[in-house]
């Protein structure tokens, strides 16, 4: 397999956002300040409690204040909203940051609650992923578009200028259903909590699924969202990363130990080389460490060690 050009992005740093008022602005200035490739946000509308943030509302802003760095939604909750609606907001954005979005795209379900508030029910989401998806790619082009489905009807649906480059669409799921939905109808794939073998096996079977619906799969781009520890030892830095996974899953770490690497930044690029030689071109990177400045440095210094780029091409459109 031939390595596509690695990215590294970056969420900001965990706890960046919970002291002051003024911390988020302070985060993201230091990554945009850094050699990081990308900033990643992401989203929810209302989880758990009541807590979330719209993706594309902080994309925008991100893009609009820091006019070098792209943004990587990883991920949004696409079948909450109407996919009409989420075209209109891609092209928008298009205008003001042209090439600088990458939509990652799922279902969410890890709260039931999330989706009937917002009139989905839960047994319908993968199909109404499918038609969205269906949707925003037939928009994209700029023309007319007629489509009946199960839940969204629409005739001679245009939104006017189209994306130039167009959006990409990455598909995020570990289901079968999510990895043949990467294959037939997205640009690549989002993985979470996968082992490079599995990693090279899920790339593998998209572009079987891509092949079967006509579609070229060599230009997908496939991510992976990894949280990693970072501090001066493998001891040194598993605490700040076990602390700050336990208290955003409110699980123990443990289960989550073996897909998330800490140490060095030269311990986390070993751990994280197989997944780029099984066709990762995007890792978003989710650091744990003792403060805000440590992680983003040691993001910046991770992206030097696996070789990563800032050139972005264009994903097939087909």
């Amino acid at each position: 397999m031939v390595m596509a050009a690695t990215r590294v992005g970056m969420f900001a740093p965990v706890g960046a956002f919970a002291k002051t008022a003024d911390a988020p602005l302070a985060a993201l200035t230091r990554i945009s300040d850094s050699d990081v490739d990308h900033v990643c946000v992401n989203d929810h509308v209302s989880f758990r409690v009541g807590a979330g943030s719209d993706a594309l509302v902080n994309a925008t802003a991100m893009l609009t204040h820091y006019r070098r760095l792209p943004c990587y939604v990883a991920l949004y909750l696409l079948p909450l909203r109407h996919p009409v609606l989420v075209a209109r907001q891609l092209a928008s954005i298009a205008e003001l940051a042209p090439g600088r979005l990458t939509l990652g795209v799922g279902i969410g379900g890890d709260d039931r609650h999330e989706l009937e508030i917002c009139g989905v029910d839960p047994r319908t989401i993968g199909r109404r992923m499918d038609e969205s998806l269906d949707i925003l790619r037939a928009l994209s082009h700029g023309g007319p578009v007629d489509f009946d489905g199960e839940f969204f009807s629409l005739r001679d649906a245009v939104i006017s200028p189209a994306p130039v480059p167009r959006v990409p669409l990455v598909v995020g799921g570990r289901s079968d259903a999510a990895v043949r939905r990467a294959g037939r109808k997205g640009d690549g794939w989002l993985g979470i909590w996968v082992s490079a073998g599995r990693y090279r096996a899920v790339v593998e079977r998209i572009a079987e699924h891509a092949s079967a619906a006509q579609r070229d799969a060599s230009r997908f781009e496939h991510g992976l969202n990894v949280w990693c520890g970072f501090g001066p030892s493998r001891a040194a830095a598993r605490g700040p990363l076990a602390a700050g996974m336990q208290s955003f899953y409110q699980m123990p770490f443990e289960p989550f130990e073996r897909y998330s690497p800490y140490g060095t930044p030269a311990d986390v690029a070993e751990f994280l080389q197989p997944y780029r030689e099984a066709g990762c071109s995007d890792f978003n990177i989710i650091p744990c460490a003792d403060h805000q400045q440590a992680a983003v440095e040691a993001v910046a210094e991770l992206r030097l060690l696996l070789g990563a780029g800032s050139v972005r091409d264009e994903p097939s459109v087909a």
